[in-house]
C-alpha cells in the first residue's frame, strides 16, 4: 500500500498519521507543495491520498500557485475513486474541487469542540466505532459547503454546520485535526498567533492544559478513524 500524503506547510505535518501508517505496513511518500515539491502527475501511482492543513486559503490561488495544481490534482483523484482524506484546508480543498463553496465559517474555532454525527455519519464506515458526540481539536476560520453532486455531510457542530463530508464513496472531508500533536499546536500557536499579533501566554496555556486533559479520548478517536480509512483502501 502506497500513500501519498500532501503537505501545504512545514508545521502541519502527518502527526499521529505518521505513525499509524508505519504500523500498518504503508509505504509513504510526502509532498511538501510550500517548498516546491511537485505533485505527481498521475494519482493512480497511490493507493491512497492525504491531504493535510495550512493557512492559506483555497481562494488564494495567485498567493500560492500550489493550490490550482492540486484543485485539478484532486479532481483527477474523484475521478479515478482512490480513497482521499483531507484534513481542515485538505477538507476545503476536496470540496472546492467538487464544485462547493469555501467561505468564512460562522466562528472561528481554536481549541477543542464538540461535534456530533449527522444519521448519515452514524452509518458512515470512517466512523465505525465512534460515539457521537466526540470532542476534537479544531483551528480554523473557513468552512466547506457539501458539493450538490455527490456530497453527503456526515459531521457538524453548534458552532459550524459542515465538519465532515463524504463525496462519493471514499473521499472525505474533515474540518477538524484528528491528526494533532501537543508539539504541532505549540508550532502552530507560536507561528500563527504571534503573525496576528494576538499571541497571548495565558490563552497557549488554557488550550495545552484542556488538550492534556482530553489528550488520550483525542488519540483513541484519531486511531479509529484513520484505522477505519486504512481499512477502506484494503
Amino acid at each position: 500500500m502506497h500513500v501519498l500524503a500532501v503537505q501545504h506547510v512545514s508545521i502541519e505535518g502527518l502527526g499521529l498519521f505518521e505513525a499509524l501508517l508505519k504500523e500498518s505496513g504503508a509505504q509513504t511518500t510526502v509532498v511538501d507543495v510550500s517548498i516546491g515539491d511537485q505533485l505527481p502527475l498521475d494519482p493512480k501511482d497511490f493507493q491512497a491520498v492525504i491531504s493535510l492543513g495550512g493557512p492559506m486559503n483555497v481562494y488564494e490561488e495567485e498567493k500560492y500557485p500550489f493550490l490550482k495544481c492540486e484543485n485539478t490534482f484532486i479532481q483527477n483523484i474523484l475521478e479515478a475513486e482512490i480513497p482521499f482524506l483531507g484534513i481542515c484546508l485538505g477538507s476545503q480543498l476536496l470540496a472546492k474541487a467538487a464544485g462547493a463553496c469555501v467561505q468564512k465559517a460562522p466562528f472561528e474555532e481554536i481549541g477543542l469542540y464538540d461535534v456530533w454525527l449527522t444519521v448519515e455519519g452514524r452509518q458512515d464506515p470512517l466512523f465505525a466505532g465512534i460515539q457521537t458526540p466526540f470532542k476534537v481539536f479544531q483551528w480554523h476560520e473557513d468552512m466547506f459547503g457539501i458539493p450538490a453532486q455527490k456530497g453527503v455531510c456526515l459531521a457538524g457542530s453548534d458552532m459550524c454546520p459542515h465538519q465532515a463530508c463524504r463525496i462519493g464513496q471514499n473521499a472525505y472531508g474533515l474540518q477538524f485535526h484528528v491528526e494533532v500533536t501537543q508539539d504541532m499546536i505549540i508550532s502552530w500557536m507560536q507561528e500563527y498567533w504571534k503573525i496576528k499579533n494576538v499571541y497571548d501566554h495565558e490563552d497557549s496555556r488554557k488550550v495545552l492544559e484542556e488538550y492534556a486533559r482530553a489528550q488520550k479520548g483525542l488519540y483513541n478517536v484519531a486511531t479509529k478513524i484513520f484505522t477505519n480509512f486504512l481499512s477502506l483502501i484494503r
